[in-house]
């Protein structure tokens, strides 16, 4: 643990672990979710709509490794029982039991617009005074964005075939 990054966290430390415990069980929420999407979608574009969803899971685990690296670096204890992602999550999950390609999207376009909601209170929270998990949450949200623009694209692909 840094012990100064935790000085100049002061009173705050506490609750930015709690927020970065939250997001980081959103993350594993979400690459679990569009994981098990990857393996169950069926319908147009199948073989694209899985590479995107299985580099979309990709990327929610490196974001989980970037938020544990944090909360470790402040002195905190990432989640360590699966069981407390559904009490921390902020953005819940959908499981995929509709494997219809346009129900897995919509559903992971709904996931990664809570995300962003959830990243930019995040930035808002530590702007000021916290610059290292300000950095990596410009980053993830970054991704985020990202997701949810490569998503609506492929349902507008989607779209255009069927007209």
């Amino acid at each position: 643990m840094g012990t100064k990054g935790r000085e100049l966290l002061g009173d705050k430390v506490d609750h930015i672990l709690e927020l970065l415990n939250n997001a980081l069980a959103d993350e594993w929420l979400a690459y679990y979710q569009y994981w098990t999407g990857s393996k169950v979608v069926v319908g147009p574009m199948k073989g694209e709509v899985e590479g995107e969803l299985i580099e979309h899971a990709n990327d929610e685990l490196r974001h989980a490794d970037m938020l544990v690296e944090r909360i470790l670096q402040l002195g905190g204890t990432p989640i360590i029982d699966p069981k407390e992602w559904y009490k921390k999550t902020n953005c819940g999950y959908d499981a995929p039991s509709d494997p219809n390609v346009y129900k897995i999207l919509n559903q992971n376009i709904k996931g990664e617009q809570c995300a962003i909601s959830v990243y930019s209170k995040l930035l808002k929270e530590t702007m000021q005074i916290d610059p290292v998990t300000y950095q990596i949450i410009v980053e993830i949200l970054r991704d985020e964005e990202e997701h949810e623009e490569d998503l609506e694209g492929i349902v507008e692909d989607l779209e255009n075939l069927t007209k």
